[in-house]
């Protein structure tokens, strides 16, 4: 599966049988990523797809030297069991 970087919609997008499964964010500074939200068709849920959604979008927050602001609760929930990328997330 290939996640895709829709940067003028600002998401990361998984085009998939099922349908499109989706993470949006916007930038509150240049800096600065806000991910809003992270969507999954429910007859593709429970295959990691959501996962795949939000590393991408962490390696690129971290590529580009971005903090990043956990509004969708799947982003922190996802990084308490990847420590690693914990050190992007700002309150």
């Amino acid at each position: 599966m290939e996640v895709e970087h829709d940067t003028k919609a600002s998401r990361f997008v998984a085009r998939l049988p099922e349908g499109i499964a989706t993470l949006h964010y916007s930038m509150r500074a240049p800096s600065l990523m806000d991910i809003q939200s992270t969507f999954v068709p429910a007859a593709a849920r429970g295959r990691g797809i959501g996962s795949a959604l939000v590393k991408r979008a962490l390696v690129h927050a971290h590529a580009e030297g971005y903090g990043v602001i956990p509004t969708c609760w799947y982003v922190k929930t996802w990084v308490d069991g990847h420590p690693e990328f914990a050190e992007l997330l700002r309150d």
